[in-house]
């Protein structure tokens, strides 16, 4: 009895360890560039600035079809899997724009990438693109993602919008900046094109 009580001890510790050094790893790699222009109680407005992705279209209606589809053909490509077999430094967030019209994940490229010089994808369902500069609305929640939790705080921010009077545009869109085995310090986030120099 001792000897698996010690043994559960050692397998814990060990656990959180690992823990630790994903969150550490995670915090380390690059991050989508934004500014911040106004925070408001519920939601913050920011600005981004042009970013290249790699991006694929699915039928997924769901956040798990897209995330279970979506997700490998994306790492395939920055893994190795391009013309150059070149390996790409994973960024964060993944961007998931989920509708029951068709859906689309994104990774962001390095910010040292551009269209031009970025290697060609082998898988043909894979796009290369430059996102326009926005401002968006974004309210952050914790945890594991799911379409329930996602639903929730799409909700959440469209009802502090229109509180606000703040006039948005196009689809509520995900994003996820961890990886699937991290568990500890999970974000993740929703945002909204607005018109804030309109306004």
């Amino acid at each position: 009895m001792k000897i698996v009580l010690i043994v559960a001890c050692i397998l814990l510790g060990l656990f959180f360890v690992f823990q630790i050094y994903i969150s550490m790893a995670t915090a380390k790699s690059e991050t989508q560039a934004y500014k911040v222009i106004k925070e408001e109680q519920e939601f913050e407005i920011r600005y981004y600035p042009s970013a290249t992705i790699a991006t694929i279209t699915s039928s997924a209606r769901t956040y798990k079809e897209l995330g279970s589809t979506g997700f490998s053909k994306l790492a395939g490509y920055i893994f190795g899997g391009n013309k150059e077999n070149k390996q790409i430094a994973m960024t964060s967030p993944v961007h998931m724009d989920i509708s029951d019209t068709g859906s689309t994940m994104s990774f962001v490229m390095p910010s040292n990438y551009t269209k031009d010089n970025l290697p060609l994808p082998n898988n043909k369902d894979i796009i290369l693109n430059t996102t326009p500069d926005e401002y968006v609305a974004a309210i952050r929640f914790g945890g594991f993602a799911s379409t329930e939790q996602i639903i929730k705080h799409t909700e959440i921010l469209e009802n502090a919008l229109k509180k606000h009077h703040l006039f948005y545009y196009g689809h509520f869109r995900f994003l996820g900046y961890n990886p699937p085995f991290q568990l500890l310090g999970r974000r993740n986030e929703i945002i909204v094109a607005i018109n804030w120099n309109s306004k």
